[in-house]
């Protein structure tokens, strides 16, 4: 059943990666979202300004939220041009503010997301220097106003996005290994998983330490934006600091001090120690046990029943020889050491998914970076 919308209300869409769009609209549920829809990489609702700020400060598995303004239509560069210059500028940002561009294309008449981006960008400052003589300068790291730009077809809908830099990007993480998960995928496996906090949680390949570090925060309720300095909204000219202050303080207060089993191993000092410094900047190393170990050799589920959560090696550098025998191996190390947990790995490997030797009770089609995985669940009986 639908809630009804308030006249306050608006439309917003959060972003996402494939395969989390269940986890976020179940996120966006709990939060009070209205008029819930489900598309691909997205999850459009409806809410107020104050909404606005709290899906900002608390989605785990959101990428952006994104504000539409206007849609038109474009065929090509010269229309697309003239549908952004028609919108006047100067009522969203001003000259001092830097600016960033993102497109994303579902349309034979774009080829290059950064194409369209740059025209839009262009369309956006030779209207404000044949106003003023002047134009904003571009910040794609951290800009002060965001623009998405998503084309369908010949339909170009024109969004501000109101999270600017990606909320994946927490602000605790000081330092990452080759081929990090990013957050929002991290707490996505979580979630997904359905991990409660009553069964300890085991990464056994932890890396610099993200799937943990989400853990502990999802436990304690930490919301996901309790590290970020800034959002693009806090620079709209509507923006309201009286009322973020006041549902980042409500947010805030339902911190708790929940202390589940969070246990981490790799085999790599060099590694765990990234992983140790993550969890001091979020303020949860306290939660989380690093262990220098070879899962391969490990016993821990002698004395414990586990939820596991994995993201061994793809093989990307790795020979397919060598990529089975591992993935067989770590289906041995599950099977015999670890009878009553229950497993997720996450991985692009076919190869070693098929090495595995267990019965798999759950696939998920996810994607971590530009490659398409599956994230299957084995339990051990």
């Amino acid at each position: 059943m639908k809630k009804i919308k308030d006249a306050n209300d608006f439309k917003m869409i959060a972003t996402t990666t494939l395969g989390l769009e269940e986890v976020l609209t179940t996120e966006l549920l709990r939060l009070g979202a209205k008029n819930i829809e489900q598309h691909n990489r997205a999850v459009s609702f409806y809410g107020d300004e104050g909404f606005m700020y709290k899906a900002n400060l608390c989605l785990r598995t959101a990428i952006r939220v994104l504000k539409p303004i206007t849609s038109g239509k474009a065929q090509n560069e010269h229309e697309l041009y003239d549908l952004i210059d028609s919108i006047s500028w100067d009522k969203f940002l001003s000259l001092n503010q830097t600016l960033a561009v993102t497109a994303a294309l579902n349309t034979e008449y774009f080829n290059h997301n950064q194409y369209v981006a740059q025209k839009c960008k262009d369309a956006i400052v030779d209207q404000f220097r044949s106003k003023t003589g002047s134009r904003p300068s571009v910040d794609r790291e951290n800009p002060d106003f965001g623009l998405y730009i998503y084309i369908f077809n010949d339909e170009v809908n024109i969004m501000l996005d109101s999270s600017g830099i990606p909320l994946y990007k927490r602000g605790y993480r000081m330092d990452t290994n080759l081929a990090p998960l990013n957050e929002c995928l991290a707490a996505g496996l979580i979630l997904l998983s359905g991990w409660d906090g009553r069964l300890p949680l085991y990464d056994p390949m932890c890396g610099s330490g993200t799937i943990l570090i989400e853990a502990a925060l999802i436990a304690a309720n930490i919301p996901p934006g309790y590290f970020r300095q800034s959002y693009c909204f806090m620079n709209w000219p509507d923006f309201d600091q009286e009322l973020f202050d006041k549902i980042y303080d409500n947010v805030i207060s339902k911190i708790n001090n929940n202390k589940p089993i969070l246990l981490g191993t790799d085999i790599s000092p060099h590694v765990l120690k990234k992983a140790k410094e993550n969890a001091a900047s979020a303020n949860v190393n306290e939660m989380i046990t690093f262990q220098k170990a070879d899962f391969l050799e490990t016993n821990f589920g002698e004395e414990k029943k586990y939820t596991i959560i994995m993201n061994p090696p793809y093989g990307e550098r790795m020979n397919k020889d060598d990529i089975k025998v591992l993935y067989k191996t770590i289906g041995d190390t599950l099977k015999h050491k670890y009878k009553g947990s229950s497993a997720w790995i996450i991985s692009s490997s076919v190869e070693g998914f098929k090495s595995v030797g267990l019965k798999t009770s759950r696939k998920i089609s996810l994607y971590n970076g530009g490659l398409p995985c599956k994230y299957n669940k084995y339990e051990m009986y």
